[in-house]
Formats: C-alpha cells, sequence, structure tokens
C-alpha cells in the first residue's frame, strides 16, 4: 500500500482514537487520551476504590478523610505513601496545587452543586473529573441505588487507567462472592422493613431512594422504609420513622457520637418505645466506609444479611 499523506493521517487518527478512553460520568462524556498520572481522591470508600484496583502509583494523594473519619489498620496500610491534601473538602488550589490530572469525587463527596471544586472550574487547569455514580443524582434523572452503582464506578476506573481486565475480574468476584453467601441463607417469608440511622436526634439523617444503603439492605432481601423518598442522604421526621415500624435499625457509625450513643439514644426514648426494632433490640452498625459505595459494600451485604435471618 503507498503510504500517502492522507493514509498517514487516518492512520495517525485511528491510532489516537484506540488510545482514547470514553467514560459516561453523570450526564457527561468524558475522554482521556492516556490514564491519569496525578489522580486524587475524595474520602475513604472512593480512595478505596482506587486502592483496590492498584492504583496506588497513578495517585499523588488524597482528600476528605482525617477530617471526619478515622482510618482502620487496612486503609492506613494502604495510603502510608500517600499524603492527605486536605482534612476535609479540598480547595481548587489543592488540587492545582498538588499538579493533580484527575480528581475522583462526587457530589457531597468533595464536591457541591455551584462550588467552587466541579468538573467545569477545574477543567481550565487540566484536571479531570470522573463523579461517583451514587451521586449523580444531585445533577440529573437516576435510578434507585443499586449495587451496579458501585460496579459502574470500578468499570470505568478501570477504563481510565487502562487496567479494565483487573476491574472485571474484581467485578466478578464480588458478584459471584454474594450470590454463593446469599444462595446459602435460608431464605426471607419477607422482606424486613429496615430504617438506616445515620445522625440527629431532632430529626434522623437518612437514607433515601438514592443513596447507597438502599441498594445494600435490598440486596440483603429487606425494604428500606425510606424507599419512596425521593433523595440520597437527606432528613426526615421521626413521626414517618415511627408510623412506618421497622423492624431493624442500621446505624452509620462514623464522627463524634458513636454508634452505641445513637443506639442508646433510641432505646431510651419512649417516642420509640413501640417500634418493633426497638422492642427487640434488633440493631445492625455499618461503617461509614461500608454504607457508602466501595469496595466493603459487599461485606456489608453480607452483614445485613445474616442480621435479618438472625431469629
Amino acid at each position: 500500500m503507498k503510504l500517502t499523506l492522507t493514509t498517514l493521517a487516518a492512520l495517525l487518527m485511528a491510532g489516537s482514537s484506540i488510545a482514547q478512553t470514553t467514560v459516561q460520568s453523570c450526564n457527561r462524556v468524558v475522554t482521556f487520551d492516556a490514564p491519569p498520572q496525578a489522580a486524587i481522591s475524595n474520602d475513604v470508600n472512593l480512595t478505596e476504590m482506587m486502592l483496590v484496583l492498584g492504583l496506588a502509583d497513578n495517585m499523588v494523594g488524597y482528600t476528605g478523610i482525617s477530617g471526619w473519619k478515622t482510618l482502620d489498620e487496612d486503609m492506613t496500610a494502604g495510603v502510608e505513601e500517600l499524603p492527605e491534601l486536605s482534612a476535609k473538602y479540598p480547595s481548587k488550589e489543592v488540587l492545582i496545587g498538588a499538579d493533580a490530572d484527575f480528581f475522583f469525587a462526587g457530589w457531597n463527596y468533595g464536591m457541591r452543586v455551584g462550588g467552587e471544586v466541579t468538573p467545569e472550574t477545574l477543567a481550565p487547569f487540566g484536571i479531570q473529573v470522573y463523579e461517583l455514580t451514587e451521586s449523580c443524582v444531585h445533577v440529573g434523572e437516576k435510578d434507585a441505588a443499586s449495587m451496579d452503582d458501585m460496579y459502574n464506578d470500578l468499570h470505568n476506573l478501570g477504563a481510565i487507567f487502562d487496567v479494565s481486565d483487573r476491574a472485571e475480574a474484581l467485578i466478578e468476584s464480588y458478584q459471584m462472592a454474594l450470590q454463593t453467601f446469599l444462595a446459602d441463607l435460608p431464605a426471607l417469608e419477607t422482606a424486613p422493613r429496615v430504617f438506616v440511622y445515620d445522625s440527629g436526634e431532632d430529626a434522623p439523617f437518612t437514607a433515601g431512594a438514592y443513596a447507597m444503603p438502599n441498594a445494600l439492605i435490598e440486596a440483603a432481601g429487606g425494604t428500606n422504609i425510606m424507599n419512596d423518598f425521593e433523595k440520597s442522604w437527606a432528613t426526615v421526621g421521626w413521626e414517618a420513622v415511627v408510623e412506618r415500624n421497622p423492624e431493624f435499625i442500621v446505624i452509620v457509625n462514623y464522627g463524634e457520637v458513636t454508634a452505641d450513643q445513637k443506639r442508646e439514644f433510641m432505646m431510651s426514648n419512649p417516642a420509640f418505645a413501640d417500634i418493633d426494632a426497638v422492642r427487640n433490640d434488633r440493631f445492625v452498625v455499618l461503617e461509614y466506609v461500608e454504607a457508602t459505595p466501595g469496595p466493603r459494600n459487599i461485606e456489608a451485604v453480607k452483614t445485613l444479611a445474616a442480621a435479618f435471618r438472625a431469629e
């Protein structure tokens, strides 16, 4: 074949298109010419997604963990070579100052709608953003949360960083682990009613249809009593909780108020005395990193499934 300028241009364009990777990030299509080499993740669950895919060498740091949460031994070992660049949400200057080329965050996971750190504000500085799937409800329409949200993030991160084989194998192993675990459990006669108690005494902060616990509870065989609440994480009234009478209460453990203190608050309050979960002392504790999208969702489903079948 005669190598004309036209043919050469076509070959170069073809080679360029092969090197590029395009993924859907909420309501945006994002194209990467090459795997990021100076990535930053925000929050403990997103950082664990990066680490479980073996991407520490592609990172220059992480943000948004120590300001709210403590790390367990596994997580500490995973990030000991990386600096925490900001204890809470990073500023634009922090990301630019780290010479970042990629930010893995979400809406209310390091970014706020209309805030100073968004895909649009970072783009002029060469920082591309991939948004956590669960958080997409804050910028557009989305189905209720499901386990596929977490799998989708692993799939897309695998594509972005050119480790798709690793990502797909990991996803398959998670799916098989859950399938095998649940197959060995007795069937539930009915789906137990479950309330997620994150925080708050005057009014509880809980998980609606678009928050990850909704997916975890359903995968374990239960029903989130707030699954008709078209929100992600949001505040509701205690009256609705009492009226819907959960059989189990899932406490999200993080922050200054411990899980034991949250349980004691509910157990000692006369207003909650007739709630089935309180009368029967049916509380299940999930750590923050288990209740938000990430690798530990698998163990969270197992914990819930076992609790639902304990009696």
